[in-house]
């Protein structure tokens, strides 16, 4: 499993992570842009709905973004692939609940 888990984390490292960011980049652009150009907008009178759509859609896709980059930590963390090793149980055992809790 070592070479599996190898090759995986680099084509994390190598292709999805940075995928990730140019699409982020572009979601963060998009959003930059229809913000100047209804700012821009404000001034001639009502500001266009193209402009409200860029703003929307570059947020869309910067959570999108941020998402995939979320389930791929989780998927690594569950797994045990990539740079986290693993589940590491050691502490488990100084994991006590609050005094109280489960009283009623």
């Amino acid at each position: 499993m070592p070479a599996l888990s190898n090759i995986l984390e680099r084509f994390v490292d190598l292709i999805i992570n940075p995928a990730i960011l140019l699409v982020f980049s572009a979601a963060f652009f998009l959003f930059m842009w229809g913000l100047v150009m209804f700012m821009i907008h404000l001034n001639s009178g009502e500001p266009k709905q193209e402009d409200k759509d860029h703003m929307l859609w570059g947020i869309v896709g910067m959570f999108v973004m941020v998402s995939v980059w979320g389930i791929i930590g989780l998927i690594e963390n569950t797994f045990g692939i990539g740079r986290a090793g693993g589940f590491d149980a050691s502490r488990i055992e100084n994991v006590s609940p609050v005094p109280g809790f489960f009283k009623k």
